[in-house]
């Protein structure tokens, strides 16, 4: 998991698919996927930290 693309693909195994159209809403969307399968104890730490760290760059960048 390199960048956003990968972070969807890693909740596409999960059968979470997200896209509003709206790339502010779809990456907090995305922020909070990803929270709630780590929280369920679905995702290593390490695959969350990476992740969160991902999206925050995304959305600074926008």
């Amino acid at each position: 998991m390199k960048d956003y693309f990968g972070v969807l693909q890693l909740l596409k195994r999960f059968g979470i698919y997200v896209y509003t159209g709206d790339r502010h809403v779809d990456i907090d969307m995305v922020q909070s996927e990803v929270k709630d399968l780590y929280d369920s104890g679905l995702l290593m730490q390490e695959d969350y930290l990476q992740a969160m760290l991902i999206l925050r760059k995304e959305a600074s960048e926008l």
